[in-house]
């Protein structure tokens, strides 16, 4: 005698990018023999990278729903059958990203399916002007947001690494483990003799310790561009440069995502919104990255040197 309901995801993994929209896939499946129940709840939680907490989604029972804190406004039932409990989100953001629970209550049975919402994008190592290691799993948060980027997590981290990205350089990850990716071991990271793959400093102290961070961005809706300007400029130049134009100076994520998403090729070195200088090879060619397609970086030089030019982003809401 099985259960007389089960709840069932067809799909354990959705992908979308941000802005866009995701139907996550849950059926409930009744017994014939449960009596027709108009007090049937459905609800929906994310699941924290610790599997410790769930955040309240939305819940729906007959004629009530409800959706929750940043979620408002944004999710509905799908409800193309009265078994379907599928959730459908919209304008998807970065933090969107994650793990999902349908929990469906009827009565004195219950059930529960997780979907998985995936996100294409880009992962990016990143550390501020201020230098390498300095830090804790706070300001990386900050530093990632400020880059139009969240914290990326192992699973993100584990993709760029597989598609061949190698840094030496140690990061701290969403679940607040600190991780870094090697694809050609050499002696400096982790060993010459040592098999590629990602090295792990394990979960870390969130206030105590500092590393740099992996960020993790997505499809941005605006324009990414070098700035056609007759003259090099100062940071606060670039700045000024970029309003006049009806933009900001780009963030980070936003160069990245242009290069990794829409595989933007610029040869000139430009200012960043953080004081850092970079500029984007997605074809990779004699004076420009010749081995590799990258977002190539020249540091964070002084800000009144009239070395370089600007890259904007105008947003389109």
């Amino acid at each position: 005698n099985g259960p007389r309901l089960s709840v069932v995801a067809e799909q354990a993994k959705v992908v979308s990018s941000r802005g866009g929209n995701a139907t996550l896939p849950c059926k409930i499946q009744r017994d014939q023999s449960l009596a027709p129940n108009r007090k049937m709840r459905i609800k929906w939680t994310k699941l924290t990278s610790d599997y410790l907490k769930e955040v309240d989604v939305f819940v729906a029972m007959d004629y009530h729903k409800r959706s929750y804190g940043r979620f408002h406004g944004r999710v509905y039932l799908q409800g193309s059958s009265p078994m379907d409990a599928s959730l459908v989100i919209t304008e998807i953001t970065l933090e969107d990203y994650g793990k999902y629970k349908c929990e469906v209550i009827d009565g004195l049975e219950d059930g529960t399916a997780v979907v998985s919402l995936d996100l294409q994008g880009v992962v990016f190592p990143y550390y501020p002007r201020l230098g390498r290691y300095i830090l804790n799993f706070y300001d990386a948060e900050r530093a990632c947001r400020e880059q139009d980027a969240v914290v990326a997590s192992f699973d993100q981290l584990y993709d760029a690494w597989r598609g061949g990205m190698d840094w030496c350089n140690a990061g701290w990850l969403s679940d607040s483990s600190v991780q870094y990716p090697i694809t050609n071991p050499r002696e400096p990271c982790g060993g010459k003799n040592t098999v590629p793959g990602i090295r792990n400093y394990g979960l870390r102290d969130k206030e105590k310790n500092h590393f740099d961070v992996f960020c993790f961005t997505s499809n941005f809706k605006g324009q990414f561009y070098y700035l056609i300007h007759p003259s090099k400029l100062t940071y606060d130049e670039a700045v000024k440069a970029c309003q006049k134009d009806g933009a900001q100076i780009a963030k980070v994520g936003q160069m990245y995502a242009a290069w990794k998403l829409l595989g933007y090729d610029r040869c000139d070195a430009g200012w960043l919104a953080d004081g850092s200088v970079r500029y984007p090879i997605s074809r990779p060619r004699r004076r420009c990255s010749p081995t590799e397609a990258a977002v190539r970086f020249s540091g964070f030089p002084d800000k009144k040197h009239k070395l370089y030019g600007v890259y904007c982003f105008k947003g389109h809401n």
